[in-house]
């Protein structure tokens, strides 16, 4: 009994010395890896491509990591005591992004997003964004973490893979527009110039002299069409097939308005129009040249059909933002509502009248369009039936850094 009774002693003992160590153990193994605040610190600090840094309850930033300094631009103590604005847009201050996202987060418990921001440098990048209540051990408000990755290369090839699905579906429909422009609206003139020329080869002799020169003066005119017509057709293929020749540069834009001024004085002068360059001399824009000729050319020259003898053409420019504003204004006849809506879409299969009606301006128009919009410009109109009209484009003034994407934003879900 003694021996057995010696043997539990012991079986107990063990079992206490063994709790023991185990509860010594732990202690030891707690102390040693409680993380610490420079522990979790050192972790954010290491997330290179995220930006995390918090805020406190009036929006300005107390924290900022080595992350968002990679991202954003700025060392910790520029933005120490600045406000959450300071990352966002002009565009989405002015519509009250940031205060939204707070707003949702405390209502939801987190707010997410996939939108543009601005660097130190003003450049922007894309970013998905996550932002969040930051709350204290005993539930009281803090403040608020925002957690940013930049997905600026995502979201740039995403836009050129809908750019690229775009363009190739445009090449089809302008493949077709070409074809029914070449049948109809080339080939049936030419028939007509064939028919003429023919038919003064077989009556020159008999013919009275008004009426041989009343036919070559029409032949020479319907030529002089159709070769405009054809170098229109030239330069929009230019603009769809032939992207090598694309070579946007830093040019100043009064010296390319002096050149078509050149170009289009002697029309001008015998309708005794004015060309007015109130461009100042400094003024640039990033832009490919031959194109940016084309593009004023056009404008220029389909004012002058349209203005009565004495009037003027005026070419001005603003800045706004990272663009310039062209203003090319005329003292012509203007144009109605309904013409200046259809005026940058034009139905290929009817160019011809277009033609007649308008002048030529059609083609030529769509021509201008399509210039601007492949230097990054878009074009508009405003007029006065009876007073003139003013057409405005705009063009960037330094090469772009990212565009903006189109009006269907691609959203990126929180697992990337």
């Amino acid at each position: 009994m003694a021996a057995d009774t010696t043997t539990q002693q012991f079986i107990i003992v063990a079992k206490i010395n063994s709790m023991e160590n185990k509860q010594d153990n732990q202690k030891i193994l707690k102390n040693k890896y409680i993380p610490t605040a420079e522990f979790y610190s050192q972790i954010i600090d290491s997330l290179q491509d995220y930006s995390i840094f918090t805020l406190d309850k009036e929006f300005i930033i107390n924290s900022w990591s080595s992350g968002s300094t990679k991202i954003f631009g700025y060392e910790t103590e520029e933005v120490i005591g600045e406000s959450f604005d300071l990352i966002f847009t002009e565009e989405d201050l002015k519509n009250g992004i940031p205060k939204k996202e707070i707003e949702l987060a405390l209502k939801e418990g987190r707010a997410t997003d996939n939108r543009w921001h601005i660097a130190k440098d003003k450049s922007l990048f894309y970013a998905y964004g996550l932002v969040f209540p930051l709350i204290g051990l005993d539930g009281e408000m803090l403040g608020y973490v925002k957690i940013l990755r930049d997905l600026t290369e995502r979201k740039q090839s995403e836009d050129a893979i809908k750019k690229y699905i775009k363009e190739l579906e445009e090449l089809n429909t302008h493949k077709e527009s070409v074809l029914a422009i070449l049948s109809h609206d080339l080939r049936s003139p030419l028939s007509a110039i064939i028919g003429t020329a023919k038919y003064l080869k077989e009556n020159f002799h008999k013919m009275k002299q008004d009426s041989v020169q009343e036919m070559l003066d029409l032949l020479y005119k319907s030529s002089t069409d159709e070769l405009e017509m054809l170098d229109y057709l030239v330069e929009w293929a230019r603009i769809k097939y032939a992207a090598d020749v694309f070579s946007p540069t830093k040019i100043k834009l009064t010296e390319y308005i002096n050149k078509v001024f050149e170009t289009l004085n002697e029309t001008a002068s015998i309708n005794t129009i004015n060309l007015h360059n109130e461009i100042e001399e400094n003024t640039s824009v990033f832009a490919d040249g031959k194109m940016l000729v084309s593009i004023i050319q056009n404008i220029v020259s389909n004012a002058i059909k349209h203005i009565e003898k004495g009037g003027a053409i005026t070419v001005s420019a603003k800045s706004k933002d990272d663009k310039i504003i062209v203003q090319i204004k005329d003292t012509g006849i203007g144009m109605s509502k309904e013409i200046m809506a259809k005026l940058f879409t034009p139905q290929m299969k009817t160019l011809s009248e277009t033609r007649k009606k308008d002048k030529g301006a059609g083609i030529g128009l769509l021509l201008v369009k399509g210039f601007l919009e492949k230097n990054g410009g878009e074009i508009w109109v405003e007029s006065i039936e009876g007073e003139g009209s003013s057409f405005y484009f705009t063009l960037p003034i330094e090469k772009p850094l990212y565009k903006i994407g189109s009006s269907d934003e691609i959203m990126f879900d929180e697992s990337v």
